[in-house]
């Protein structure tokens, strides 16, 4: 049996803890969603067992057409602004970290200051409104189509490509959009599921501007209708509207236990994708791509 040093035993334990704290607070919301509503009173702060059992909150939920469209909405930013945000980003990174043309020190110059130094949000309004972009999801797949700091991170990982690999596909007259589609994505795969991650989690959780640009509430995103309900309690637009409950199931329902299952809601889809990709974290990026 492998024996485990003090220094792994303190890490391991804190790295325990750091995981419980996580996923304590996320599984206590998870069985108030479904405790039974005359007995979610009776949940304590750690308790992660649900109290009896019950969907009609998920059954309210997604009968509501406001939050089955939101789901919708947050998907189709999500989807289209991520890939959007890795094709523009691998490819300017492969622009600016294999090629050389006039200027190209400006031009990085420049997006360091743009990284540094971003627009403030009334300019930002202004270009969006006479781009015709207000109250449509162009508005936010298109902002910051290209992270900086992203963008820096892609142009290292491409700096580190070898040179025979890209010299033995130019002696077989591969082109740049050959190279790039050809040999830099596949061998990029950690780096864009990285990279995706990190712009999906982003699009997935905007709700600051969808509240500006987005006037038409069909049109808002999961988050901006999460903050009416959890934040706002605004209860009347989840409630006054259901047909599915009589009145008497209606006057049970914990509302504490609605928002719970709103957040549940809202987290699940992050939760699903990120094992997915997990496995390109440990994976080198050019498994297989050089022998010596």
């Amino acid at each position: 049996m492998r024996k485990i040093s003090l220094s792994m035993g303190i890490i391991y334990t804190v790295l325990i803890i750091i995981s419980l704290l996580v996923l304590v607070p996320i599984l206590n919301l998870l069985a108030m969603s479904l405790s039974d509503p005359l007995k979610v009173h009776e949940l304590k702060g750690l308790d992660i067992l649900p109290k009896g059992f019950s969907l009609i909150n998920y059954q309210v939920l997604f009968s509501n057409p406001l939050i089955v469209k939101s789901i919708f909405n947050s998907l189709l930013i999500t989807i289209c602004g991520t890939a959007l945000n890795l094709f523009l980003t691998a490819m300017a990174a492969y622009v600016l970290a294999r090629t050389n043309f006039a200027g190209k020190k400006l031009v990085i110059l420049f997006l360091i200051v743009v990284m540094v130094f971003e627009p403030g949000l009334i300019p930002e309004y202004l270009l969006v409104k006479d781009l015709g972009l207000l109250d449509s999801y162009l508005s936010l797949i298109l902002y910051k189509a290209i992270n900086v700091f992203y963008l820096f991170i892609m142009m290292r990982f491409f700096e580190d490509v070898p040179d025979s690999i890209l010299e033995a596909a130019r002696i077989d007259g591969a082109g740049h959009f050959k190279i790039f589609t050809k040999i830099m994505l596949p061998l990029s795969k950690p780096a864009l599921a990285t990279m995706g991650l990190f712009y999906g989690v982003y699009h997935w959780n905007e709700y600051f501007r969808a509240t500006i640009y987005l006037t038409t509430p069909e049109k808002w995103p999961l988050q901006v209708v999460l903050r009416q309900f959890v934040v706002e309690r605004d209860n009347t637009s989840l409630l006054g509207a259901q047909n599915v409950l009589s009145y008497d199931q209606i006057a049970a329902l914990d509302f504490g236990s609605l928002q719970a299952g709103t957040i549940i809601i809202s987290i699940v889809p992050l939760l699903v994708f990120y094992p997915l990709i997990l496995k390109y974290y440990a994976k080198g990026a050019l498994e297989g791509g050089v022998k010596d």
